[in-house]
């Protein structure tokens, strides 16, 4: 008498066969991962175009890649879409966007000219970028933090360091001659900028949740928003000239205001200058 294996059987049976099956992920998860990917396609693009001396588009596919790179971390929060993938997508499309492409663009347009001195000067920013986001991810790992990492960060931001670096392109396009004593201060100015960036300067970040303004100067900001897009948008690389050196000068009145508010110690508190080493140890 022959036994016949029941249906539920069966079928488990055909899909062991055919294997593991697939697991579906919301449409929802791939949102940030594509904006990462348009990232990195906006900051090799740049590359290219300073390669075929089409700079001015060079640099706007630069900035294009940094603005994504910086919102597809805000926007994965927002979707609640977050995952260790797209953290690992991130972080390479980092190196590329915030070191890489702009190192190269600018080497093109102007450091070539300085030889040898300024292809180190575009090597040293490169690798202070990649440090400069080792230390970020090793300080947002961490379990325990110092209450000052929701309002400072640690050094320079590679998307703002992206921004400095490109100074002497934006000031060629303003019409200083692209000259060979130019390229040898545009390299000074780019090492000083990678020391920036892997520094202990305590730069403010403006992402606190403690951070308020008050209600009678929310329409005034909004407006001023408003007025520096337009500025921008008619008179870019002057505003972006402007906008570097502003950021510069500010530097030194964030690092006061850190040492102001945590440069002294009171009973219970954590030391941040211990916080601040202990992050450095290792790296």
């Amino acid at each position: 008498m022959q036994i016949q294996k029941p249906p539920a059987e069966e079928n488990g049976s055909n899909d062991r066969a055919r294997g593991p099956r697939l697991r579906e992920i919301p449409m929802r998860l791939l949102v940030p991962n594509l904006i990462t990917v348009l990232a990195i396609c906006a900051g090799l693009t740049g590359i290219r175009l300073a390669f075929e001396n089409r700079y001015e588009l060079a640099v706007m596919m630069v900035l294009a890649a940094a603005f994504l790179d910086g919102i597809d971390g805000r926007i994965a929060r927002m979707m609640k879409a977050t995952s260790k993938f797209g953290a690992q997508m991130d972080s390479l499309a980092d190196i590329v966007n915030f070191g890489v492409a702009p190192a190269l663009v600018l080497y093109v347009f102007i450091l070539d000219q300085a030889r040898s001195f300024g292809w180190i000067a575009a090597l040293i920013y490169a690798i202070a970028a990649g440090l400069r986001l080792a230390r970020f991810n090793v300080m947002a790992e961490r379990e325990t933090k110092v209450p000052w990492q929701s309002e400072f960060f640690v050094g320079v931001p590679a998307p703002a360091g992206a921004m400095l670096v490109l100074l002497p392109v934006y000031l060629g396009f303003l019409g200083v001659p692209p000259s060979a004593p130019v390229a040898f201060a545009g390299s000074v100015y780019t090492i000083l900028i990678a020391y920036l960036l892997v520094s202990r300067l305590p730069v403010w970040s403006g992402k606190s949740e403690t951070s308020r303004i008050r209600r009678d100067l929310v329409l005034p900001m909004i407006l001023g928003v408003v007025l520096y897009v337009a500025l921008l948008m008619s008179f870019t690389w002057e505003v972006l000239s402007l906008t570097v050196l502003g950021y510069i000068l500010s530097l030194p009145f964030g690092a006061r205001f850190w040492h102001r508010r945590y440069g002294t110690l009171t009973i219970g508190e954590e030391a941040p200058e211990k916080g601040l080493s202990e992050i450095d140890r290792g790296l």
